[in-house]
């Protein structure tokens, strides 16, 4: 969270620490330690010069910012403090805790002015602008109107029929705006009472709601992955954001169109301007998954493979589907282009060779018991490799369709595998904890990579070839020296298994993206890890994350391109100055929100216990999601929207105008 004049930012961490860091050059300037949980919210005092926080350990702290000191311990609730804020006057802090109160105090004595008693969870709380009354979303699906001064509630708005999620006052305040389970939003008059508005047409709950800075219109955020803008006036849909609307499975780059591709369990392929995150063309076609997306050598065609099948040859340029390749039995998988992009490769449990101008199978290779889980063409062009759930890699003459030869040895399935920069050897990952490597003239193992303690999921060569690099379930990324097959780095950190790794072009940086969500940034050197993100702590539907990945763009200034969950892709650019790494997010688009401001951190070291909040500053948005001990989980999920959190705390909220904020949700 920012300060209200910019100059610092605090977050609070789950070790209990709220950890202060002055804006200008993103030193930490102090550590306010003191609670005995992790922290749940914070909140600045309208000068600065404070810090109110909730935490898990039931207790509210006041801290002074200059000194690091605890002024106050605020004590009274029996749960976990869950939010935590400041009236617009400085002179009171308010507190909700799981134990369904609301708790008014006095920031000079310290003192408890008064508790409200709720009958249900306080999912929100918001103070009017003038700090005279507060609103209270419970979970009766009432909102609820107190006067700050005395504690007695003044009006009680109905007309949800769930749980509020989220409540905010226009910045007149004579309004409120609701936010519901019931999927509506709602516009309250303050005087009255009366619902002026129910603004219809989101289809799954609402998880936040804000006001624009000049109060004209009103920004929705749901668990449907969509953000909408509404009209205050008459309360009608005035922007639908675009963006994938499930989990994506994979991203590629194009340097001579300067654009990415993305492909989603959503069944389309979306095009994007790499440079500016503009969303310019939806390719619609398949019906289910599409579960990868390649470009062609020329960058003029992109290919696809689905779980409906089918294989679609795509226009780049046009946008249009030059040919629909059907014959595949079941789901495809995978997909490769020919190094000339005359041919490409789809695999099932065959391996299927079409003619890219004429959109002809040339041969139906057969061979494989089991299913294909990866094709790739050799650097020379004459050879296709494939490897599947049968544990066994076969070698393919694109002249005549034979099986070369049948490398065998692996024990479980072979998740991926990659011909060397020479072609002369490939390297392949399994599910038997192996890396193995195989001269590909013979057809043998030459080298057999133990260490990693359970499946390993990918496997990479480095660009000059000479070391090989393998990512595992058991959480870590392994370096090996590709003569003698010794491993000379160990790449510990992460705390989930690894989805995708990547070399940088010039082999120096080793990118890595865990199922948690967390992206790290190796010196392939020395080992250490130079920057972190936890990103992917934002609630979503379904945890399962089938895939990530990581592509890096360019050899100048090295940029690369994450993917996952939530229909979300980001760009990411690195830069080196002395030992000093530089991470910042080009733009990211996520739940319809672009954001293309410069987010510039510069010790990225230790980022991971940010958990994410560094990030939200400028290039990233959205807060981390309260997590839940066991005994609260029964109670509430927290949900945070990208959208709004920035609203919420980015100093430059009140010089974004209503043009500006439909522009980014039209991107």
């Amino acid at each position: 969270m920012y300060s209200p004049d910019g100059s610092s930012f605090a977050v609070g961490l789950s070790d209990g620490t709220i950890s202060v860091y002055a804006t200008s050059n993103w030193e930490r300037t102090c550590i306010l330690d003191g609670h005995s949980e992790g922290i749940t919210s914070i909140a600045y005092s309208p000068n600065g010069e404070r810090i109110v926080s909730g935490s898990y350990d039931t207790t509210v702290r006041i801290w002074n910012v200059a000194t690091g000191d605890c002024l106050y311990i605020l004590i009274g609730h029996t749960s976990s403090v869950d939010g935590v804020a400041y009236s617009p006057q400085g002179n009171v802090v308010a507190s909700r805790s799981g134990d369904n109160t609301l708790r008014i105090w006095d920031v000079e004595t310290g003192d408890c002015r008064y508790t409200i008693s709720s009958q249900s969870y306080i999912n929100d709380m918001a103070f009017s602008s003038g700090g005279d009354n507060i609103a209270v979303g419970c979970s009766d699906c009432t909102v609820k109107l107190w006067d700050a001064e005395t504690g007695t509630c003044v009006r009680k708005l109905s007309g949800h029929e769930e749980g509020i999620s989220s409540i905010v006052y226009s910045p007149q305040g004579d309004q409120i705006v609701s936010a519901g389970e019931d999927m509506t939003v709602r516009l309250w008059d303050v005087e009255t009472g009366e619902c002026r508005h129910t603004m219809i047409g989101h289809a799954d709950r609402v998880s936040n709601v804000h006001y624009s800075p000049k109060g004209d219109h009103i920004a929705s955020v749901s668990h449907d992955k969509t953000v909408r803008l509404w009209n205050v006036g008459a309360g009608t849909i005035r922007k639908i954001s675009n963006n994938h609307s499930d989990i994506v499975l994979s991203v590629k780059h194009s340097p001579k169109r300067n654009q990415i591709a993305s492909c989603s369990q959503d069944s389309t392929i979306r095009i994007w301007d790499a440079e500016t995150g503009v969303h310019y063309r939806t390719l619609i076609g398949h019906t289910e998954w599409v579960n990868d997306i390649v470009y062609s050598p020329q960058e003029d065609q992109l290919v696809s493979c689905s779980n409906d099948g089918t294989v679609r040859l795509w226009d780049v340029e046009s946008g249009t589907c030059r040919h629909i390749l059907t014959g595949h039995s079941g789901e495809v998988c995978t997909v490769a282009f020919s190094p000339n992009g005359s041919q490409l490769a789809s695999g099932d449990m065959t391996v299927r060779l079409w003619n890219t101008e004429s959109g002809e199978c040339q041969y139906i290779l057969i061979g494989h018991s089991d299913g294909v889980w990866f094709v790739t063409y050799s650097p020379q062009d004459n050879q296709i490799a494939s490897s599947g759930w049968d544990s066994t890699i076969r070698l393919w003459d694109l002249a005549t369709g034979d099986c070369q030869h049948t490398l065998t040895g692996h024990s479980d399935s072979i998740e991926r595998i990659v011909y060397s920069p020479n072609g002369n050897q490939i390297a392949s990952a399994s599910w038997d904890k192996t890396i193995r490597l195989w001269d590909v003239k013979e057809g043998v193992c030459s080298h057999i990579f133990i260490g990693h303690r359970d499946e390993v999921t990918r496997v990479v060569y480095s660009p000059q070839g000479n070391q090989v690099a393998s990512a595992s379930n058991d959480h870590t990324v392994r370096l090996w020296d590709v003569e003698s097959g010794e491993c000379h780095q160990t790449l510990i950190g992460h705390k989930k298994r690894i989805g995708a790794i990547a070399y940088s072009p010039r082999g120096n940086l080793m990118a890595s993206w865990s199922d948690r969500g967390e992206a790290r940034l190796w010196d392939v050197e020395t080992g250490e890890c130079r920057w972190t993100l936890d990103y992917d702590t934002v609630y979503t539907k379904s945890y399962t994350i089938l895939k990530h990945n990581i592509v890096w763009m360019s050899s100048d200034m090295e940029s690369f391109i994450t993917g996952c969950r939530g229909g979300s892709v980001r760009v990411w650019d690195v830069t080196r100055e002395g030992d000093q790494y530089h991470v910042r997010m080009r733009w990211r688009s996520t739940n319809g929100q672009l954001t293309v401001e410069d987010a510039r951190i510069q010790d990225a070291k230790g980022l991971s216990r940010l958990n994410g909040g560094l990030f939200k500053q400028r290039g990233a948005v959205g807060e981390p999601v309260i997590r839940l001990g066991l005994r609260e989980a029964s109670k509430k999920v927290i949900a945070m929207s990208s959208v709004v959190s920035k609203l919420k705390s980015s100093p430059s909220a009140a010089d974004l105008s209503t043009t500006q904020s439909e522009q980014q949700l039209e991107e």
